[in-house]
This record gives C-alpha cells, structure tokens and sequence, in this order.
C-alpha cells in the first residue's frame, strides 16, 4: 500500500485486491427458461480510504450493495432504477453519500461514511429476464431496517437469488405458443393460421430454452431459435396445401411465430435510461436489443430464401363487428399474460398485465377502426400502459417494466417487419423503405407514448 493523497481527515491508501469470484447464491433462470449460474459477477478493483485501518465492516457493506445492484441488472431492471434502490440500500447500511456507476455488463460503487471510503466494482453477468427477482429485490430495500448488519442481508439475498422459477420451462413453451397464436390472430389470422403459428412458437421457444442451456452464444441461440419457429410454420403450411388447405393469411401467421424473440425487456429499459440520463447503460442495453433483432431478421431471412414465402396480404377474415371486439380482447388478454409468464412474473401481474394489455390494445385497434392512423392510436395506447404501469407501481409495488413490456409487445407492427425483411431480401428497395417507414412510426409512437407516461412520475 503506497499513500498517495492526504486529505483533511483521512489518508487515501489504494489496495488492488486480486480478481476473485465472489459466491451470489444459487443459479437463476434467464427469460429463455435456461439456467445460468448467479456466480458470474467478479469483484474487480477495491480501495479503501483510511485514517489508521479501516473497519472490516466497511467492505463488507459495499460488498453487499455490488451483491444487490448486480442480480438487479442482471435480471433485466432499468440501470436508474437499480441506482434509485442501491442508494436507499447505502442509506439504510449508514453512509453518508454514495457515488454508483452502472454499465449492462459492470457496477462500480463509491461510499463515504464516518471517516472512510471504500471504492469496489462488480461484473453483472449474463443478462436475462426475471421481473419476480425484481420486485423481491426491491422489496428488500423498502422494508431492510437501518442498522442491518451486511451478513443478515447476504442472507435475505441469497434466499431471493435461490427462489426458483415461477413457472417451468414446458409451461412458458406452451404460453408462447398461445401468444403467438393470439398475435396471429391481432394481425388478421385466420384458425388455420393461428394453428401452425402456436406449434412454431411453442417449439421455437422450447428449442431456444434447451439451446440457452447447453450456454450457446444468445445472438447464435435467438437465429436458430427464429429459423427454427418460422420453419416449422412454413412446413405446416406446405402440408395444408398439400392436403388441399391453403393459408389465406400467410405473413400473419409467418411473424407472429418468432413474436417471443422481440427483446421487448432490454429495448423499453434502454428507453427509459435514456429518459433518465443513464446514457452507458441505455446505449449498451439498446446495442443488445438491435443485436438480438439482427440475429432474428437472420433466421427469418434463410427460412423465406429456402422456403420461397409469399408476401401477398389478404384481408383479414370477416366477422360480425361485436364478435371481432370480444376475440380482439381475448387474444390481446391470453397474448399479454403468456408474455408475462415468459418474464417470470407472479400470478397477480400476469393477470393485471394482461388486462391492461385487453384494454390498451382494444383501445388501439377501436381507434384504428375509426379511421385514426396507426402511429396515433398507437401513441395513445402506450401512453394509457405508462400511465397504469405508475399508478401499479406506487400501489402496489410491481415494478414499471413488469407492467409495460408485455401489452407493449402484442402492439409491435408484425406485419410490416416482416414486409420490410422480405422486400429488402428480393431487392423492392422502395416497396420496402415504405414498410419500414410506416414500422418505424409505429415503433416510434408506441416508445414515445411510454415517455410521455413518465413526465408524470412523481419525483
């Protein structure tokens, strides 16, 4: 140790610990069902600043705030989400003031507190999705009582780390299945169709769970898992034409098959750190989301070079007006809640996603039926979501992203993306740039709606 700054009250003395792997608790589930080990943080760097010798509670303190920010990004939080609880978790543990850097794959944290500083960095991880873990880990901070000593929450956290899923990974396959065909249906659908597409969702997702497990590059696990769903449809449709069924409303059917591959979580947290100046996080969050979509759009594109899928949009099957409006709701209801269930989310939310989604996207579609055009309606449905998500949150203690990601996605413009992939493959360089066009606007509207949403948070 070699002094290197004194100050009024305290010398400042450096001490490079070596890299060392620090024990989290037991392995964790990602939003692909796999298990990933908890044990994948890695304390970097650690300074003390000390007057004579530092309290060995002082490590062990920030050790504990790494130990709860860490699961917190890794389970898929908002990076000022995990900094608003992280201070409120070094407030309770008796610092005076706290300095936190967040990053996707890294925490840094420097603490002040009677007389002494402590400096630590910690890697994340792998990101996945666990919106159960967090809502416990924030409950943790609101109910932790001053004066906790750091081995009484390592407890606590190491109980939260080794909760199980909530659900296992043959339900979540046959929940995206049923969401994949409700999507099928919200883009015009037809049974035939919503058939094939709940088989190629169910066993895409199912196949991506058991890639995810055997720890294959995500990017690598989200291409095979798109050509894998979106292969499986196509083969289905080929042998209803063959029995003499032909699939009126191919392209619904065809996106709505890799829908569950939308990286839905990583996109809308990007969003909101960049509303809230969290611009590292956001920006590598938001990097992640375009990687997974890249990786999609190249499963999708072998499948439709292979298979020779027909772009040709039909209308969509005609029904009586009240009939149309109770299927829209039940599909926007068992969509939304399968996609909940994907997120590992309690019971309770599911359903209250659910029927957020039910009356979010009923009010989109209504308005769209009145002639309004599709980014509008889509602004004013994901403003209603924001606007709910708060009111949840401050209530009832369901985290925002929970109650948002889920509705948000059953509204993503299926049609057109698969439009603009299929037209820019076969060199409509034009026909394409109007597909994406209307996709971005509608994209735009619905991130826009959720920003609008949050002017309203209370600070």
């Amino acid at each position: 140790m070699v002094p290197t700054k004194r100050t009024r009250s305290f010398k400042l003395v450096t001490c490079y610990s070596h890299v060392r792997r620090a024990r989290v608790g037991a392995p964790w589930r990602n939003s692909a069902g796999d298990t990933v080990s908890s044990t994948s943080g890695q304390r970097v760097t650690s300074s003390v600043d000390r007057r004579d010798t530092a309290s060995p509670s002082l490590g062990g303190a920030v050790d504990i705030l790494l130990l709860y920010g860490a699961p917190m990004m890794r389970s898929g939080n908002t990076a000022a989400r995990t900094r608003e609880w992280m201070e409120v978790m070094a407030r309770k543990l008796g610092f005076d003031t706290v300095s936190i850097a967040i990053s996707m794959d890294s925490i840094g944290v420097s603490v002040h507190g009677s007389g002494e500083a402590a400096t630590s960095m910690r890697e994340v991880g792998a990101p996945g999705i666990n919106a159960s873990r967090i809502a416990d880990l924030e409950q943790l901070a609101k109910t932790l009582r001053s004066g906790s000593s750091p081995g009484e929450i390592a407890v606590k956290l190491e109980e939260i780390e080794s909760t199980k899923p909530l659900y296992s990974r043959v339900q979540i396959a046959a929940a995206v299945g049923l969401a994949s065909g409700s999507f099928a249906f919200l883009n015009g659908a037809a049974a035939p169709e919503m058939i094939a597409t709940a088989i190629g969702g169910g066993i895409g997702q199912w196949f991506r769970a058991w890639l995810s497990s055997r720890r294959l590059n995500q990017f690598g696990a989200a291409a095979l898992s798109a050509a894998t769903a979106s292969g499986i449809y196509v083969l289905a449709a080929a042998l209803a034409r063959h029995a003499g069924f032909g699939f009126a409303h191919y392209p619904a059917g065809f996106i709505a098959s890799v829908l569950f591959l939308i990286p839905g979580f990583p996109l809308i947290a990007g969003l909101f750190d960049l509303l809230q100046h969290q611009t590292v996080a956001a920006v590598s969050r938001l990097a992640y989301g375009v990687m997974i979509l890249l990786a999609v759009a190249l499963g999708l594109s072998i499948v439709i070079a292979l298979g020779g899928v027909d772009i040709t949009r039909q209308p969509p099957p005609e029904l009586a007006y009240p009939l149309k409006l109770l299927l829209r709701a039940v599909a926007s209801l068992v969509a939304a809640c399968a996609f909940a269930m994907l997120f590992n989310t309690s019971p309770r939310t599911v359903l209250a996603a659910g029927l957020l989604a039910l009356l979010a996207n009923g009010l989109r579609l209504v308005l769209i039926d009145m002639g309004i055009m599709l980014a509008p309606a889509a602004f004013l449905a994901a403003l209603l979501i924001g606007l709910v998500a708060l009111v949840v949150d401050e209530r009832f203690n369901v985290p925002r992203l929970a109650m948002t990601v889920a509705p948000i996605v059953i509204m993503i413009p299926g049609i057109y993306v698969f439009e603009t992939i299929v037209l820019f493959n076969r060199g409509h360089m034009l026909e394409a740039l109007q597909a994406s066009a209307v996709c971005s606007f509608v994209i735009g509207a619905l991130a826009m709606g959720l920003a609008t949403a949050r002017f309203f948070r209370p600070r």
